[in-house]
C-alpha cells in the first residue's frame, strides 16, 4: 500500500503564511490553547485544583481533549502566572495563591469569576485607592494638552450615559476616564496598571455590583478630576480622586466582610 506522505514542497506551500488553510490551522490551535489555558486557570484559582494537586499531561490530554504541544503551551502560560510548576518525574503541580501573580489581569479576572471576588476586589480597591489620587496629582502637572481635553469631554460623557441608565457605554467611558489618568500622570508603572483596572470596573459591571444609575455624586466628581486636571490643580485633582475611591471602597466594603486576606511570606 503506497504511504500517504506528502512532498516536502507541497508541504511548505500549504503551510504558507498566506495560505488559508495555514491561517485556519493557526486559529483552531489559538482556540484550542486559549481553551486550555482557560479550563486550568479557573479551576485553580477557583480552587477546585487545590495546592499541591498534581497533574500530568497525558492526562490533560485526555480530559481537555487537545494534543500534547498543546497542553504543553497552556502549562507554559500558567507557569509565567505562578499558577503551576512542572517536577521532572512527578507532574504539574499546583502552587499556593500567594505564588500567583496578583497583577496579571488572568488572574484578577479568574479570581472575580470565583469565590474569592471580595478579596481580590478588596486588594484591587485599596491599590486604586493608593495610586489613582496621586495619578491624578501628577497628570495635573504632567499630562499633555490633548489628554487634558480628551478627559473632560469623557467625564461630560460619562454623566450623560450615567443619567440614561446605558450601563455599558458607561463602562466603556469609565475605563478610558482611568486609563487617561494614569497614562497622564507620566509615570509609566501606574501607566501599567490600566489593565488591572479594566478587569476591576468590567468584573464589577459583569458580576451585578454596580449601580442600574452611577450615583450623581460619583458622577460629579469624575468631572472635578478632569476639570481639575485641565486646569492645572494637582491638589483638586487629587482630592477627587480620593473621593472616587472612598466612595467605591464604601460600596463594595460588605462584599469582603467574610473574606480572608493573602499574607505574601517574606523571603
Amino acid at each position: 500500500m503506497m504511504s500517504a506522505r506528502i512532498h516536502p514542497r507541497m508541504r511548505r506551500r500549504v503551510l504558507h503564511a498566506g495560505d488559508p488553510r495555514a491561517t485556519m490551522l493557526t486559529s483552531m490551535s489559538t482556540s484550542l490553547h486559549h481553551r486550555a489555558v482557560e479550563h486550568l486557570g479557573t479551576r485553580i484559582v477557583g480552587g477546585a485544583l487545590p495546592t499541591g494537586h498534581v497533574m500530568l499531561a497525558e492526562h490533560l490530554e485526555d480530559e481537555l481533549k487537545v494534543s500534547r504541544s498543546v497542553v504543553r503551551e497552556a502549562v507554559r502560560v500558567l507557569q509565567s502566572l505562578g499558577l503551576v510548576e512542572t517536577i521532572k518525574r512527578v507532574g504539574i503541580r499546583v502552587l499556593p495563591a500567594h505564588r500567583w501573580n496578583p497583577f496579571d489581569p488572568l488572574v484578577i479576572r479568574w479570581r472575580l469569576a470565583g469565590e474569592g471576588r471580595g478579596a481580590q476586589l478588596r486588594s484591587l480597591a485599596e491599590l486604586r485607592s493608593a495610586v489613582e489620587p496621586v495619578a491624578a496629582e501628577l497628570a495635573a502637572g504632567n499630562a499633555p494638552e490633548s489628554l487634558r481635553q480628551e478627559l473632560v469631554g469623557i467625564s461630560l460623557a460619562m454623566k450623560e450615559a450615567g443619567d440614561a441608565g446605558d450601563m455599558a457605554r458607561f463602562l466603556d467611558l469609565d475605563i478610558r476616564f482611568h486609563a487617561l489618568v494614569l497614562s497622564g500622570s507620566g509615570n509609566e508603572m501606574f501607566a501599567n496598571l490600566i489593565g488591572q483596572v479594566t478587569e476591576t470596573l468590567t468584573g464589577r459591571t459583569v458580576h451585578g455590583l454596580m449601580p442600574e444609575h452611577p450615583q450623581k455624586q460619583a458622577l460629579q466628581w469624575h468631572m472635578d478630576v478632569a476639570h481639575a486636571i485641565d486646569a492645572g490643580d494637582g491638589s483638586l485633582a487629587r482630592d477627587a480622586a480620593a473621593k472616587i475611591m472612598r466612595q467605591t471602597i464604601a460600596e463594595l466594603a460588605p462584599s469582603w466582610d467574610d473574606q480572608p486576606r493573602v499574607f505574601v511570606p517574606v523571603s
